[in-house]
Formats: C-alpha cells, sequence, structure tokens
C-alpha cells in the first residue's frame, strides 16, 4: 500500500539573481506568469495533491511571500469597502487562514543549498514522507506532485523524482537519472548524474523540481558534507540514501518550465497567453506585425 505524504517543503529562500533587478524588493517566488505568481501554482499543485501541512523555508528578507500566502483581512475589507466584493473573496479563496490552514515558514539564514533548506523544514514535518516543491519548475496540466503520490510506493523505492525526456544534447543542463528499467512512467534506477556531457548520460532524463522522500532523508542531511558550490546538495544525500531507501524517477504528463530563467518564464507566460482569449488576441496581433515587417 502507498504511503500518505503529508507534508510538502517549499525551498524560497534564494535570491533571485538572474531576475535583477526585478528581484531587488520583490522575491522570484512572486514574478508573475501573466497574473499568478509563481509560487500560487505550487501551492495549487500541492493542493490538489491533498498534501496536509506546507513548509516555506524562507528568508528573512522575502517577507512578501508570507504575506501573499497569508490572508489579509484589512486588504479583503478594503476592497469590500470600495465595492471589489468579488475580488475579495477571490483573494481569501486563493490564501491560507492562520486558524484553519497548517502552515509554516521557516528561515534559512545563510545560502547553503538545497539540501540544507530541506533540512531546515525537518521539525516542521509531519511523520511519513514528504515532497519537495521547487516553484522555480513551473509544471502545468495534470498536477504533478498527485500523479507522484499516486504512483509512490515506499516498499519499491523510498525515494522518487521527477523526470522528463530531453534531448541527449542537452544532458549537460540537467541532473539525469541513471535508469535500471522501468515501465510505462514509472523508472528504477541506481543513481544520478549531475550534467553529464551527452556522451556521457547514462539516460536521458532529466530531474526536474519535484520529489517524494523517504524521511531517512533528513538523517542523510544532517551528516552530508558540504558539495558542489560548498552547499549541501539534496542530490548527494538521496544519493547516499539509494542503496538503503530505494530510488525511483517519475515521468510526469504535464509540460514544464523553467521559470526560474527568463527564457523559461517567457516560454511559460507565451504558452499560458495562448490559452487565455484576451491574451491570444494580443499574441495575434503580434504575430501580424511581425508578418508585416518581414513582408
Amino acid at each position: 500500500m502507498a504511503s500518505s505524504v503529508r507534508t510538502a517543503i517549499f525551498p524560497v529562500a534564494g535570491l533571485g539573481t538572474r531576475f535583477l533587478p526585478a528581484t531587488k524588493a520583490t522575491p522570484k517566488e512572486l514574478l508573475p506568469v501573466i497574473d499568478t505568481p509563481l509560487i500560487q501554482y505550487a501551492i495549487d499543485e500541492a493542493q490538489e495533491a491533498g498534501i496536509e501541512r506546507m513548509v516555506f523555508v524562507s528568508h528573512p528578507s522575502k517577507a512578501a511571500i508570507e504575506r501573499h500566502v497569508m490572508d489579509d483581512a484589512k486588504l479583503r475589507a478594503d476592497l469590500k469597502a470600495r465595492g471589489k466584493a468579488d475580488l475579495a473573496a477571490d483573494l481569501q479563496e486563493a490564501a491560507f487562514c492562520p486558524d484553519t490552514d497548517d502552515v509554516v515558514f521557516t528561515m534559512q539564514d545563510e545560502p547553503l543549498g538545497l539540501g540544507h533548506a530541506v533540512l531546515c523544514a525537518r521539525d516542521h514535518a509531519l511523520p511519513g514522507p514528504v515532497a519537495v516543491i521547487l516553484p522555480d519548475d513551473l509544471i502545468v496540466g495534470r498536477g504533478c506532485l498527485a500523479e507522484m503520490i499516486e504512483a509512490y510506493d515506499p516498499a519499491t523505492a523510498g525515494h522518487m523524482v521527477a523526470t522528463m525526456t530531453v534531448d541527449r544534447d542537452e544532458t549537460e543542463k540537467y541532473g539525469i537519472l541513471s535508469t535500471t528499467g522501468g515501465s510505462g512512467r514509472l523508472l528504477t534506477a541506481d543513481g544520478m548524474v549531475e550534467k553529464p556531457a551527452p556522451e556521457d548520460a547514462p539516460s536521458c532524463e532529466a530531474v526536474v523540481g519535484r520529489y517524494v522522500l523517504d524521511p531517512s532523508i533528513f538523517d542523510d542531511l544532517a551528516v552530508q558534507a558540504p558539495g558542489a558550490k560548498g552547499e549541501i546538495q539534496l542530490t548527494d544525500a538521496i544519493a547516499s540514501g539509494k542503496e538503503r531507501v530505494g530510488l525511483s524517477g517519475f515521468r510526469f504528463s504535464g509540460t514544464r518550465f523553467d521559470c526560474g530563467s527568463k527564457a523559461g518564464m517567457l516560454r511559460a507566460i507565451l504558452h499560458l497567453a495562448a490559452e487565455d482569449p484576451e491574451c491570444r488576441a494580443v499574441l495575434a496581433e503580434a504575430g501580424h506585425r511581425a508578418a508585416a515587417r518581414a513582408a
């Protein structure tokens, strides 16, 4: 029987340097993809997956994330007073209530790596396996995390990572899963290789920012030596536990956008704009102008 995954960890302490100066005052996770901040997509995905407790590992300089995530009764009252009751209701529905929702904010004061960020959530995780969601990786379509939890079986593999198939000449951009077999969407694996050259890549299955991890990951992170860039790497801790708890990959059905890069953010905006009638008209106008200039 698959084990219940009750906790999701959101590492959101990063500085977002690739988006400076936009992220000087606004956290990267609050940058909008059209009209919805990146963090909201991640929250919606966790809620769809039935997560009970959400743990945000943030930084003291990024208080705006907590303000966005939590309900703002004063703002709602102001909106209602201005005749915008519908907007106030939408904001309340999207936000967490401190009295009824299980939400925790904890701080990562120093940039010591993704593994360290996950370790910062240890004291707040509910018993059992935990999920990790990287908001930079926007996945549209059916919720990736819900698919992973449905397929997750700790008796088979305690650590599961989301993967997508990439062209071999792109393997040097990703962590690549070393697969040993599999059926359908579920892959068995014996390790991961970080950004291998195409000729050295053990497969074309790229690891993206969704994980379901055996709770022993916290013990492994606590003793994990710093790796690349002097940081505690989550992939190193997963690798150290793979012989003990097993490792699998999961090919999710959605479409992933790397919104940690400017090009990836633009691709996500264009993709979602094409699905919105109002924005679709703007894209058509831009296309007509480009065609006229090229004529």
